[in-house]
């Protein structure tokens, strides 16, 4: 009953665009040659079609933070700064959707001061990670059915001791339905 008075509201970003494919702006390899006969467009979508694109994010109220304050998992399997962000695009009566989520490395772990890029550091035993690093799996689960882990830690910096602790929770938690990736933005820069 007191729905009424609830306003919905969301930290995040909403955008909505209507796109138009043109098609007069292709190369001429693009282009039929002299030899083809012109087609006619079966509908006039054919000739300019147009396509909605929305983009919503929208962050997590649990451990919401500063950056450098709070890293990390909490008791309850809640990551720092979690973000889901859901594209959609609506073309033809059809309509698209992909989902991404990002937040911080579901592992008890800090970074103390306010200088540039402070040293990170473990502020709790595997043993006393496993139950966490679960739940916020199984949450994940849960909702999303399959998850790729895209891992975007410094893999040989002074973030390595937190992707070799996220990389040795996944190999403890064993799901057929993670798919583990390192991806070094060092190796490729």
């Amino acid at each position: 009953e007191v729905d009424f008075w609830i306003i919905p509201i969301i930290q995040g970003f909403v955008q909505i665009e209507e796109l138009v494919v043109n098609y007069n702006e292709s190369s001429d390899d693009d282009k039929s040659s002299p030899e083809t006969p012109p087609q006619e467009p079966s509908c006039v979508d054919d000739i300019h079609p147009t396509f909605l694109v929305a983009l919503v994010s929208r962050r997590s109220r649990h451990r919401a933070g500063m950056r450098y304050k709070r890293r990390g998992v909490d008791k309850n399997g809640n990551v720092a700064n979690y973000v889901e962000t859901e594209q959609l695009i609506h073309v033809h009566n059809h309509t698209l959707s992909y989902i991404q989520t990002r937040g911080s490395v579901p592992v008890f772990w800090s970074q103390v001061g306010y200088r540039y890029n402070p040293r990170p550091r473990l502020d709790k035993s595997e043993n006393e990670t496993v139950s966490c690093f679960r739940a916020h799996f199984e949450e994940q689960l849960k909702n999303y059915k399959k998850q790729v882990i895209i891992n975007l830690v410094d893999q040989t910096g002074r973030e390595k001791i937190i992707g070799d602790a996220y990389l040795k929770q996944v190999l403890l938690y064993n799901n057929a339905n993670l798919t583990y990736v390192s991806f070094d933005f060092h190796e490729h820069w």
